[in-house]
């Protein structure tokens, strides 16, 4: 993924990326450092530049993604 040269994320979009991704390893036993939850993480930032951009429907989207 390539992001704009002039984007940039708030605290607040960066507690809801890290929220929703923390939730996301949770319920799969992943940890965190993990190249499964890299990607995740990769994808998360998609999602979220896409719409999804509360904790509620980005987790969703992850959840509903399709495994690499």
């Amino acid at each position: 993924m390539s992001l704009p040269v002039n984007s940039s994320f708030s605290p607040e979009d960066l507690d809801v990326l890290r929220s929703a991704l923390d939730a996301w390893c949770a319920e799969r036993r992943i940890d965190i450092k993990s190249v499964e939850a890299q990607f995740a993480a990769s994808a998360a930032l998609d999602l979220y530049q896409a719409g999804h951009d509360s904790r509620e429907t980005l987790l969703h989207a992850l959840r509903d993604r399709r495994a690499a």
